[in-house]
């Protein structure tokens, strides 16, 4: 049979999973993907995704692919694997891409985004999504922070300090690895009771966009001035930086291809 390359794009909540990668003995939105294709298919495969989110965090639009022989037409694979896998991971579709499209590698650029719940009682049915932070804050502050790192930077300072592994994601050409990314754009917004960081940028290091949100929260306390960031990013020392937010509030919201990819 003619092997084919499938894209998927996948929403998930993932407060109940250890992140995006297998592990063993831990329950992971790849390995229950790649469990799902397999009785499908009868394959062994294990797709790759754009990028690793971490233990709580959630997707909107993360992307994958894998190659298959299957046969199956691609409505069809979505709506099997709907049926197979738990309702907090959903494939949203299914399609054919060229066999060069690699889900991580053709990635030119990726948006997250993060929620603050800012009134005293947070509503339960958004707690799983939302850091809930009720505490005084200037936002105006932090919207100001927020346009300090757009731009290329070396992000050493909001990087997780993990020797045990990767940190960062390698950029949209398969470059080695470094602590340099660029950011297109990054900005908080306040709507009703949220109040909201969206990040785009080519690539994020592990722990980098929650990092970022914890060194924001500094400035909104007023513990850090908004140009303290520069000094931060100068020092490339991840201690000058803010504490790690929650993962509950993160979310990737979209992956970027460009003309190449021919997705």
């Amino acid at each position: 049979m003619p092997k084919r390359n499938l894209k998927l794009i996948l929403a998930y909540d993932g407060a109940d999973f250890s992140g995006w990668q297998v592990q063993p003995n831990r329950l992971t939105i790849q390995g229950t993907l790649a469990n799902a294709i397999g009785r499908l298919t009868n394959e062994n495969v294990l797709p790759q995704g754009s990028g690793r989110t971490d233990a709580g965090v959630h997707a909107l639009a993360q992307v994958a692919t894998f190659v298959t022989e299957s046969a199956i037409p691609v409505e069809n694979f979505r709506r099997a694997l709907n049926g197979m896998l738990p309702p907090s991971i959903r494939v949203r579709s299914v399609e054919e891409v060229p066999p060069d499209f690699h889900a991580r590698k053709s990635a030119v650029g990726k948006t997250y985004q993060y929620r603050m719940y800012r009134e005293e009682v947070c509503p339960p049915f958004i707690a799983r999504y939302v850091w809930h932070y009720p505490y005084p804050l200037n936002e105006d502050a932090m919207r100001r922070a927020a346009k300090e790192v757009v731009g290329e930077h070396d992000f050493t300072s909001f990087a997780a300090v993990d020797p045990e592994r990767f940190s960062g994601e390698p950029d949209a050409a398969g470059a080695e690895p470094s602590n340099v990314r660029t950011i297109f754009e990054s900005r908080w917004e306040r709507v009703g009771e949220e109040l909201t960081y969206t990040v785009r940028g080519n690539g994020f290091l592990h722990h980098m966009v929650r990092n970022l949100v914890g060194s924001f929260l500094l400035v909104g306390k007023e513990t850090l001035m908004v140009e303290d960031l520069r000094r931060i990013l100068e020092a490339r020392n991840r201690s000058e930086a803010g504490a790690t937010a929650p993962a509950s509030g993160l979310c990737l919201a979209s992956v970027e291809y460009g003309p190449s990819s021919r997705e």
